[in-house]
C-alpha cells in the first residue's frame, strides 16, 4: 500500500509540474510580436528603462511617455522648438493604462489600473520617407489572457493623426521643464 500511495504521490507531483512548465512556455514572448510589415516590438527592447518626456491624460486612461536615450538629448538640445529634426535612431514608448481613482490618496486621485496598450515611434528618415521620417506601431493588451496584439498592417497606423504637428517633426509631446 505505501508502494502504491509513493506511486500516486510521484505521478500528481510529475503531471504538477508537466502542467506548471506547459503554461511558462505558452506565456507571450512579446518580443517576438510585429505589426505587419511594420515595426516590431523587440526594436523597443529596454523602453521601460527609458526617461519620462512627459504624462497625459485622455478620456477614460492615463499615459506615460518615455524617450529613448537619442529623443532625450534630441529634446535637452531644444528639438524640435529649434527647427531641427529629431535624428535618426530616436524613438519613444507611449504607455497607456485604464485610469481608476485611488482609493488611499488623501485627496482625489487618478492613478494607473489595468494596462491598456503600448504606442510606438521610431525616427528612421530612409526606412519612412514616406511618413515624415517617422514609423509608428501599437501593440493592444489583453489582461485576461495577458497578451499583447499588434494593430494595423504597418509602420503608417500612427502617421495621419500626427500630421497636425507636422511643424513640430510630427511629434505631440513636448518635452517638460525639469
Amino acid at each position: 500500500m505505501k508502494v502504491k500511495s509513493m506511486l500516486i504521490s510521484v505521478g500528481i507531483t510529475v503531471a504538477l509540474a508537466v502542467l506548471a512548465t506547459g503554461a511558462a512556455i505558452s506565456a507571450q514572448d512579446r518580443y517576438t510580436l510585429k505589426v505587419p510589415n511594420g515595426l516590431a516590438f523587440s526594436e523597443f527592447k529596454g523602453y521601460e528603462d527609458w526617461q519620462t518626456v512627459s504624462v497625459s491624460q485622455t478620456g477614460n486612461t492615463i499615459e506615460v511617455i518615455l524617450g529613448n536615450p537619442a529623443m532625450i538629448n534630441a529634446y535637452r538640445a531644444g528639438v524640435p522648438g529649434n527647427g531641427k529634426h529629431f535624428p535618426d535612431g530616436a524613438k519613444m514608448a507611449k504607455i497607456h493604462w485604464n485610469a481608476k481613482k485611488s482609493a488611499d490618496a488623501p485627496a482625489p486621485t487618478t492613478v494607473p489600473d489595468t494596462l491598456h496598450d503600448l504606442d510606438f515611434m521610431a525616427r528612421d528618415s530612409k526606412r519612412f520617407a514616406d511618413t515624415g521620417g517617422w514609423g509608428y506601431a501599437q501593440f493592444n493588451y489583453d489582461a485576461a489572457s495577458d497578451t499583447f496584439t499588434p494593430l494595423g498592417n504597418d509602420a503608417k497606423c500612427g502617421y495621419g493623426c500626427h500630421t497636425i504637428v507636422k511643424a513640430k517633426d510630427y511629434v505631440f509631446t513636448a518635452y517638460g521643464k525639469r
